[in-house]
């Protein structure tokens, strides 16, 4: 029988809470693109307000390609669309610190709505 290599793959770095008090921690392999990080870091400011701090524990470096619509097979390949981080389950994406637990859990939980993977909010451990 054949195992998909995916499946098997977990996060060797990046899996701990390291900067802030609570952390986003991604339970499923997904790509994330530039602006679904943005829009996900855009929550998270919003609701910290001024005493908050955030780190962003990825960076999408790696460009990915589209065709234009209603282009025949053939031609090569599309051209450069945006950018993208490939993440595994285990990978902390997001750390806060500044403000309370509730606050803390609370935004942090409404900013992974915006990313296309499961995700689930845990706290440094001392």
């Amino acid at each position: 029988m054949r195992r998909n290599p995916k499946r098997a793959l977990v996060a060797s770095r990046g899996v701990e809470v390291s900067f802030g008090s609570h952390g986003l921690k991604a339970m499923t392999h997904a790509r994330v693109k530039s602006n679904q990080l943005e829009s996900a870091r855009k929550v998270i400011v919003r609701n910290l307000g001024k005493t908050g701090k955030v780190w962003i524990r990825v960076f999408p470096d790696k460009p990915f390609t589209k065709k234009p619509p209603e282009v025949k097979l053939g031609k090569g390949k599309g051209e450069p669309q945006g950018y993208e981080v490939e993440v595994w389950p285990g990978r902390i994406l997001f750390e806060v610190d500044g403000v309370a637990s509730e606050v803390a859990v609370a935004t942090l939980a409404a900013s992974a709505k915006k990313l296309p993977l499961k995700a689930k909010v845990v706290t440094r451990a001392h």
